[in-house]
């Protein structure tokens, strides 16, 4: 006697089919996706607008900027980073493009160095980094030679109390008045005078023995 099959495996297996397909569909998808976002840039990595802007940890540094009535432009912006910690991003802005320390130190005119804070800090250890930076770089004669200045600017960046994440931080060199610190775009002690002092400090970001290496490359326009 010949056995009827029942009809029903066939629904089933028409049903388990369309579910393999539909799988690899969502599969094929997702790589597709997941290739796509691997295109991005990266959160730590600089990415150049066409204007000239740098945007780096979500924070876009302007392409020019005006110190003491003379237009800046961006040379680069660099990570200070220490241990897993991302501390702050460092903008310099010059009136030519420099790609070495030595050509951004002996550019005459008013510059800028800009700090953007990624963590809250005291000041006091702001300023140990920046005072005690000095201090570290320069030749003891030059030290003792600028030691009231040091001091003087010393105090004013302790004077500042606290550095808050999202703070925007110039150290700006006006050439008829010397060292002058804002934050948030408001002026804080008296500009501290003496070319040497603000060479000395910006010999802490791209010296011949910078605080971060990785720092100085991208602050001298490094790719990456």
């Amino acid at each position: 006697m010949k056995m009827i099959r029942p009809s029903w495996p066939r629904p089933a297996r028409r049903a388990a089919s369309g579910a393999r397909a539909l799988g690899q569909g969502l599969l094929g998808m997702a790589l597709i996706a997941l290739a796509a976002f691997a295109l991005l840039p990266s959160a730590d990595a600089a990415t150049a607008t066409d204007a000239g802007a740098v945007t780096m940890e979500s924070q876009t540094f302007p392409a020019q900027a005006s110190v003491a009535g003379a237009p800046l432009r961006l040379n680069g912006v660099g990570l200070r980073a220490a241990f897993i910690y991302k501390v702050y991003l460092a903008g310099l802005y010059l009136p030519a493009k420099a790609a070495t320390g030595t050509d951004a130190l002996a550019q005459p005119g008013p510059k800028r160095v800009q700090v953007r804070m990624l963590m809250d800090g005291p000041s006091d250890e702001f300023a140990k980094a920046f005072t005690g930076g000095i201090a570290k770089r320069t030749p003891a004669g030059q030290v003792a030679a600028m030691q009231d200045r040091i001091a003087a600017f010393d105090r004013t960046l302790r004077s500042v109390g606290k550095v808050h994440k999202g703070d925007v931080v110039d150290l700006d060199w006006l050439p008829t008045q010397g060292l002058a610190l804002r934050i948030n775009g408001k002026p804080v002690g008296a500009p501290v005078p003496g070319a040497d002092l603000y060479g000395a400090m910006l010999a802490i970001f791209v010296g011949d023995r910078p605080v971060d290496a990785k720092m100085k490359a991208g602050m001298l326009g490094a790719a990456g």
